[in-house]
């Protein structure tokens, strides 16, 4: 039997969607920040916060479905020829992903739960995301929706930073290293 080379089909689906939400969110993310203060700009940086909420649920479930996958699903091994530490670091950065792709939307909704503004979250503009009740009621709401609006902040920032480097990590084993790593998320690659 020859050892898988690639990722399944769910997977690699998964990978890309969950890939093009979060460079939406922190696109967007980085808009609102300073157009929801922009009264020329404020009722589109609402409408945008609301597709933000949406899309950041989105990333949430569509992750935990990713990691129940693979739970099920090995991944292909990485090349013989990695050097260990190479190996060690990418599987420290894919649970790193793992971390911050549920911590992100977390930070999020406790954010939007503990907002004084009370706005509620319509995924869609259809479905009503319910708050998380115990946030609701915190003595000084405004104070705890600063501080998760940091954490959010920083979290996102750090997936802006692992983003490029899983970019770079990937570019560089495709035309330095010449391994064919990244077609094993790209199928449509040649394999060399």
């Amino acid at each position: 039997m020859t050892p898988q080379t690639r990722y399944t089909q769910v997977a690699i689906i998964l990978h890309w969607l969950i890939a093009l939400g979060v460079i939406g969110l922190i696109v967007a993310g980085k808009w609102m920040a300073g157009a929801i203060n922009q009264p020329e700009t404020q009722a589109l940086a609402y409408d945008v916060f609301q597709l933000h909420k949406s899309v950041g649920i989105t990333v949430l479930l569509l992750t935990i479905l990713r990691l129940a996958w693979r739970l099920g699903h090995r991944p292909p091994p990485l090349p013989d020829a990695m050097p260990g530490w190479q190996k060690a670091a990418a599987t420290g950065a894919h649970w790193l992903f793992y971390l911050l792709l549920i911590g992100i939307p977390l930070s999020g909704w406790a954010l939007v739960s503990a907002s004084p503004l009370g706005l509620p979250t319509l995924l869609y503009g259809v479905v009503e995301w319910p708050h998380i009740a115990a946030l609701t009621h915190v003595a000084d709401r405004q104070a705890t929706a600063h501080q998760l609006e940091e954490v959010h902040e920083l979290l996102g920032n750090a997936m802006l930073l692992l983003v490029l480097l899983h970019v770079a990590a990937a570019l560089k084993h495709q035309y330095l290293d010449r391994d064919n790593l990244l077609a094993r998320m790209l199928p449509f690659l040649a394999r060399g």
